[in-house]
């Protein structure tokens, strides 16, 4: 390859520009600072020229001989060729190897793992961190109503549409490329087959969304997921309130976590212990298990379920039998705490 090289730079400077040739060919192969090998990292906004582009990598410390950069850029044709973005360079890297890299606009992805059951508000915190987005931007989207039309979402906001999973994004795509990558990949796993299902079960495709998030929001195990869509199935037959621990405090601007007597009785459109049937939207963005188990949930007569110490829940069928459940269960947790003092 070096020798491949070599022989480019003499048939362009020709035999009398030998050593011209040569001082080029030497400075290419050279690592920029060889005795170090830091890391340095460079972001080059959209729309920067090749000049400078060069100026901020002098900056940085990367170009020590603009001159001879220049000819080697001019040599690879890579003053129309450089991508825009975040790029990792090494100073252990050759002049050649990082033009390269800029030719083939290896940009720096950030491996993004969104987990199930985030708000989009908790979503938008997780995006900030790496600083993918403009927050204020992704909030004026989630409930921009031509944006949501165009991802195909037939509701006020993007809550519930924003799948979680795990993505390779970068800080050159804009927050509406971001979102639009999250919104496309729930739409390619809940697929129309499965919105096709949940029709069959009078929901429709935002109901199913809303359904999924209550579920999820639930509980963490995926086993316990086709109960707990039972249970919410048997109380909207009867005409019983969904009661839903997660819905009364969905849209409270400071929960700390701990849900409370009086949260059940707060005035909201979500909270599912004042209102009848599901709550107009959903209250975080569910994974593909709580979709599932919404089409399939068990065949069971529970009513009622209370959360045990592990996370899981015990499930009962009448009133007295919840009562039992809680009392035992309340019993557990206070021997627990005299055990830990």
């Amino acid at each position: 390859m070096k020798k491949k090289f070599l022989i480019t730079i003499l048939l362009i400077f020709g035999m009398g520009g030998v050593s011209v040739a040569l001082w080029l060919f030497i400075y290419a192969q050279t690592p920029i600072t060889p005795d170090k090998g830091e890391t340095v990292t460079i972001d080059i906004p959209t729309g920067t020229g090749f000049f400078e582009v060069t100026d901020l990598l002098s900056r940085a410390g990367l170009v020590k001989n603009k001159p001879l950069f220049y000819t080697l850029a001019a040599l690879k044709r890579a003053a129309r060729s450089i991508r825009a973005g975040e790029y990792e360079f090494s100073t252990a890297q050759t002049p050649l190897q990082m033009l390269d890299k800029l030719i083939r606009g290896e940009i720096k992805y950030y491996r993004v793992t969104i987990p199930e059951d985030l708000s989009m508000k908790e979503i938008a915190e997780k995006l900030k961190e790496f600083k993918l987005i403009d927050e204020d931007a992704f909030f004026d989207l989630a409930y921009d109503k031509a944006f949501l039309s165009s991802l195909g979402i037939k509701a006020s906001s993007v809550e519930g549409y924003l799948f979680p999973d795990t993505y390779f994004l970068t800080r050159s795509m804009s927050t509406r490329q971001i979102m639009r990558i999250m919104v496309d990949r729930f739409f390619q796993k809940v697929s129309k087959p499965m919105f096709d299902a949940a029709a069959q079960k009078g929901l429709t495709p935002h109901q199913y969304v809303t359904f999924a998030s209550l579920v999820g929001k639930e509980t963490g195990y995926r086993a316990e997921k086709p109960t707990i869509a039972a249970v919410f199935f048997n109380r909207l037959r009867i005409g019983m309130p969904l009661q839903s621990d997660p819905t009364a405090v969905y849209d409270l601007k400071d929960f700390d976590g701990v849900v409370l007597r009086s949260h059940y009785r707060r005035i909201s459109p979500y909270n599912t212990y004042i209102i009848k049937g599901l709550p107009p939207g959903p209250i975080a963005n569910p994974g593909l298990d709580s979709f599932q188990a919404v089409l399939k949930p068990a065949d069971v007569d529970y009513l009622y379920f209370v959360a045990q110490k592990d996370g899981t829940h015990f499930f009962s069928s009448t009133l007295d039998q919840h009562y039992e459940a809680f009392l035992r269960v309340r019993k557990l947790k206070r021997n627990s705490q005299k055990s830990l003092n």
